[in-house]
């Protein structure tokens, strides 16, 4: 034995949807928290500087127009009244410190009072000495802060000193942070509805798609697509709108149209039969519709969701090939049941001839195998040599025992011969006309002690002539104009299509038919039909 062992090959199953939507969702929304985070962190860092700076630049502004300021800076440092002053802003205002100096640098007030009359420390209190405000972040002697600088003027508009006011960065690092919180517990809020909000798309979208994942509605529409295409019947749906959402191949060769054209077919009789059943929810069954010059069997039902029409579906075919098809298969069981009936009477036959044998009687045993076969020239023989197409002899051998089994007879005129044809259409035309007529011969007899059934068939110059009469009971004057309306008949309900349908197919082949009748006399049918002979007719 082989120790090989036989391939298996794995492939990797699809991540689920439920997966899917979640990274998904929670990727977007995570990136998109994150970057109004990170704008909301730099506005906020941004409007909180500027809002101290602001306030900042406020307090110095006061303090550089105080007068107790002016004032004092007209006197030593020692003797000065700022120190008090600034020390009641700096506590009012919990400020590092609020620092007033003279044009030469040194300190007028100081939260150290042993710095007092020493020069002030950093380089940006530069520009305010030089009459311009400055903000700046720097560390002196106290923490590092955020400090301001106003240049302060007496009453001629002289600059006689400057405000330094420090505002501890550490503070302004509080302030930004609870503002950042508040960001931080807004992100976690709309971070816990969006979680919320995926689990609901997530078993919504679950819901509408049945719990299929998208590989399995993937490959179930593969499997439809290929299933709709190796149909031989049509298929066409619309949707509750009338919009044509699905045609199969074979619905675009029936109905003959471009396969790569992707516009609506518009004008065509089944879009109104689809239209009309998306409307009123009815189902349209075994509707003929003549459709391209082509008479179409078509099923029409309704598409429902929940109860709601929200389209129609209809399937049809081409009821020539069905009808053909029909009419071979009538063909071939009528020829099969003239073949098992003769082969009975032969076997029949043959027992005669065997006892004659057996008793000697050679002279009765000649008579009967002339007369034997007398009968076979009469019956078979004549039906072979005079129709050559094997279809309609077995057709009509099919007909002959049917009339028999009924107690009447179905002759066949001397004068007959019908070539055969390869036209399959012509051979169905001429046996679905011929089937009905002698049927209704047949029926139209019943009741009558014996009856007669004549067939007369004759070909020239590409037409094949047909008389069909019998000496039933004959047709009124008032019905004959009737007889070939759809619907009509004198033998119940759901009657009278037959002579419709052979009218319809000899029109729609170029051929005619007409009836003659006497009451109580005689039927007479008279077809004619394009015939396309293969063979010339000495």
């Amino acid at each position: 034995m082989s120790d090989l062992q036989p391939l298996t090959t794995t492939r990797k199953r699809p991540m689920k949807l439920n997966t899917l939507v979640t990274l998904m969702v929670c990727g977007v929304m995570g990136s998109v928290l994150l970057v109004i985070f990170a704008l909301y962190f730099v506005q906020v860092t941004r409007a909180t500087r500027d809002g101290v700076k602001d306030t900042a630049l406020a307090i110095a502004r006061t303090l550089a127009d105080s007068p107790d300021v002016k004032r004092g800076l007209q006197h030593s440092p020692e003797n000065s009244p700022i120190q008090s002053v600034a020390d009641a802003v700096t506590r009012r205002n919990d400020l590092l410190f609020a620092v007033v100096t003279n044009m030469q640098g040194v300190r007028y007030s100081h939260p150290n009072n042993t710095l007092l009359g020493k020069r002030f420390i950093g380089e940006d209190i530069r520009p305010a000495l030089e009459g311009k405000e400055n903000v700046a972040v720097n560390h002196g002697v106290l923490a590092e802060a955020l400090r301001v600088f106003t240049p302060v003027y007496n009453d001629q508009h002289q600059q006689i000193g400057v405000v330094a006011i420090g505002i501890s960065l550490n503070k302004v690092d509080e302030q930004i942070s609870r503002s950042r919180w508040g960001a931080i517990w807004a992100i976690i809020f709309s971070a816990l509805m969006g979680t919320l909000g995926t689990w609901g798309l997530v078993h919504l979208l679950k819901r509408i798609l049945f719990g299929l994942e998208p590989y399995e509605i993937s490959t179930l529409f593969e499997q439809r697509q290929a299933m709709l295409q190796s149909l031989k019947e049509g298929v066409i749906a619309v949707d509750s709108e009338g919009r044509v959402t699905m045609i199969n191949h074979a619905a675009r060769q029936i109905l003959l149209l471009p396969a790569g054209n992707t516009d609506e077919p518009r004008h065509m009789p089944m879009l109104a039969s689809l239209r009309r059943v998306s409307q009123t929810g009815k189902a349209l069954q075994d509707q003929e519709i003549d459709c391209n010059g082509r008479l179409l069997l078509c099923n029409t039902f309704p598409v429902r969701s929940q109860s709601a029409v929200i389209g129609a579906i209809s399937t049809f075919r081409d009821k020539t090939e069905v009808r053909e098809l029909m009419q071979r298969m009538d063909g071939m069981v009528s020829y099969v049941d003239a073949l098992r009936t003769h082969s009975h009477e032969f076997m029949n036959k043959l027992h005669v001839i065997l006892g004659l044998l057996h008793m000697k009687r050679y002279d009765k045993l000649e008579e009967y195998v002339i007369q034997t076969a007398q009968n076979y020239q009469t019956d078979i023989g004549a039906i072979q040599h005079k129709i050559k197409s094997p279809v309609i002899a077995g057709f009509l051998l099919g007909k002959i025992n049917r009339a028999k089994e009924a107690g009447f007879t179905l002759t066949l005129a001397e004068e007959c011969l019908v070539p055969d044809t390869p036209n399959t259409e012509q051979v169905t035309v001429l046996i679905t006309v011929l089937g009905n007529l002698i049927e209704n011969a047949l029926d139209a007899m019943t009741g009558q002690p014996e009856g007669e059934v004549g067939l007369l068939m004759h070909y020239q110059n590409g037409w094949l002539s047909c008389e069909i009469s019998d000496d039933g009971p004959g047709i009124a004057p008032e019905r004959l104009e009737h007889i070939f309306t759809k619907g009509f008949s004198t033998k119940g309900e759901n009657r009278g299509v037959g002579l419709f349908l052979a009218r319809q197919q000899l029109e729609k082949l170029g051929g005619e038919i007409a009836v003659e009748s006497e009451p109580g006399v005689f039927t007479q049918f008279f077809v004619q039909i394009p015939w396309d002979s293969e063979r010339k007719i000495a």
